[in-house]
């Protein structure tokens, strides 16, 4: 198809916060990573080598945050890893034991360790443990476009008051994509979509083309965009933004209405950590003993408030063939009504986190298979497009500034800041002057130690700032560990801060120095003067 009448662009936020306790395994968090990486990321990856494999053309834009891939790198993170799929593996093999007289689960208990094996596979043998190469080679050969996001997800509505805050959030994640790809990153997804014209002058000093925000900064951009979220503006300081198409999130992401939502879909909440023998599963359960997701689910989701039916992979598949059709069609006609009425082509953004698909959504990477195969074979009115390519095909679009927002709760800021986060925030805002204050007064350091604890500091503030803790703490999700991760890395800062403000940097300092800087590894290569 020479002249599509639309294009439809994915746009999948792959983010993690970083967790990293070399101290210990007995950090339930840090599988967070490992879910992700079974679930969503080797799923991503096999579909998108199978179509390539099949020479099916598709596209898709990723944001690979700077933690994610800090922890994707981490020599440890992968052989525990490594480990915790030999821990599945054998739990797996256990289940085709205990449930031989159940047909429906014993054929699940199979299914689940021929999955955890071939990821072992995959991981050890096709990546040898080094999934961004993984993800670089789509990138390489034209088919993903990957994009950066702030070091840490630090929420930039908030941070703004302190500009030079967002300055090195911008200036590390570009840093840290450069690392990895080799090349600039055009486009950001901002942490959280959290929107401010302050940052626009940052965006363009690091060379970022584009920004992704949620629909309502582009429907109440000023002035208003005369074609809505289905075309691009661009800010008056040069930075151009995307909105979220509204009908197309609504149909994949709605746990209510949307398609994960499928009755023949996997059940995410029924688990053999909650349902099996208290003394069979503890072994595979939390180390405190609290039950816990295994990752082993033998039912679908059935229905409202009915007994749960056990999972049937063909009629999920059934389910995931019926929805691309479904979501296909949906475009074809979006694309059909708005056509007439767009200057250029419109275009279509679908942004969504990485980990609905595979994690939250286990038939998610499955359902992009097809439908990428359904849009490259069947007769259709558009096709799918990366930002960038866009931006390249039709560089004329009308100048308007984003309004201030974010994909949270009701638009703004209330999911970073609200009553049971407030306190935070102080102490964030004062190690983030403080830190400024370093990189003036110690500008022109030659001292070893110095520029290391300098340098521990400009991580430990990063990592303070990441809007994941105060998320999970108006969640009310592992609110002790976001409290503490909050806490240590202020108390850090802190510590290290006044060591240097009063020159009291001893052996012991050193040795605090070093902890910390095992377990705080993130970003090895940065240099606190991005905060002069």
């Amino acid at each position: 198809m020479s002249n599509p009448k639309g294009y439809v662009s994915f746009v999948l936020h792959a983010h993690l916060p970083f967790i990293h306790h070399p101290e210990s395994e007995d950090y339930l968090e840090e599988q967070w990573l490992y879910e992700a990486i079974s679930e969503t990321y080797i799923p991503l990856l096999t579909n998108f080598k199978k179509l390539e494999e099949e020479k099916v053309d598709f596209r898709i834009t990723m944001s690979l945050t700077p933690p994610l891939l800090n922890m994707l790198d981490n020599k440890l993170l992968q052989k525990r890893y490594i480990k915790y799929l030999n821990t599945h593996i054998e739990l797996a093999k256990k289940e085709i034991v205990r449930t031989k007289d159940n047909a429906k689960e014993n054929e699940l208990a199979k299914y689940y360790l021929n999955k955890y094996s071939n990821d072992l596979k995959v991981f050890k043998e096709m990546y040898h443990c080094n999934l961004i190469d993984g993800f670089k080679h789509f990138q390489d050969i034209g088919v993903l476009e990957i994009i950066t996001c702030g070091a840490t997800h630090g929420y930039f509505p908030i941070l703004y008051v302190n500009e030079k805050t967002i300055r090195a959030q911008i200036a590390v994640g570009v840093q840290t994509y450069e690392k990895y790809f080799g090349k600039k990153p055009r486009g950001i997804w901002l942490p959280e979509c959290g929107y401010v014209p302050e940052s626009d002058k940052y965006l363009k000093e690091f060379g970022i083309d584009y920004i992704i925000t949620e629909s309502h900064g582009i429907l109440y951009a000023d002035p208003t965009p005369i074609y809505g979220t289905f075309a691009p503006i661009v800010s008056p300081n040069g930075v151009i933004a995307f909105g979220r198409d509204i009908e197309s999130s609504r149909q994949v992401w709605s746990s209510i209405n949307g398609y994960p939502g499928d009755f023949n879909y996997r059940e995410f909440y029924r688990d053999i950590g909650y349902d099996a023998p208290y003394d069979y599963i503890k072994p595979y359960i939390a180390s405190n003993g609290a039950r816990v997701h295994t990752g082993i689910k033998y039912y679908r989701i059935t229905g409202k408030d009915c007994e749960k039916d056990y999972y049937n992979l063909q009629w999920a598949q059934d389910s995931i063939n019926m929805q691309a059709g479904h979501f296909f069609d949906s475009r074809v006609n979006q694309i059909n009504n708005l056509a007439p009425i767009t200057e250029n082509p419109p275009i279509i953004l679908c942004p969504y986190d990485a980990e609905l698909y595979g994690h939250w959504w286990y038939e998610g990477p499955d359902w992009l298979y097809v439908l990428f195969k359904k849009i490259y074979y069947d007769k259709c009115n558009f096709k799918l497009i990366t930002p960038s390519e866009y931006i390249d095909k039709y560089p004329n679009m009308q100048v308007s500034t984003p309004c201030r927002s974010s994909w949270g709760a009701n638009g703004y800021s209330e999911v970073w800041l609200n009553h049971t986060n407030d306190y935070a925030h102080k102490h964030l805002h004062n190690i983030g002057d403080k830190m400024v204050e370093l990189a003036q007064n110690f500008a022109n350091e030659n001292d070893s130690i110095k520029i290391r604890a300098l340098n521990q500091c400009a991580r430990e503030l990063l990592l303070a700032q990441s809007s994941d803790w105060l998320f999970i703490i108006t969640n009310g999700t592992m609110v002790d560990y976001a409290k503490k991760r909050i806490k240590d890395h202020i108390g850090r800062f802190n510590k290290l801060y006044d060591a240097l403000i009063k020159n009291t940097i001893n052996d012991t300092f050193i040795s605090f120095l070093e902890n910390i800087e095992e377990k705080d590894c993130i970003f090895p290569e940065i240099d606190y003067k991005i905060y002069f």
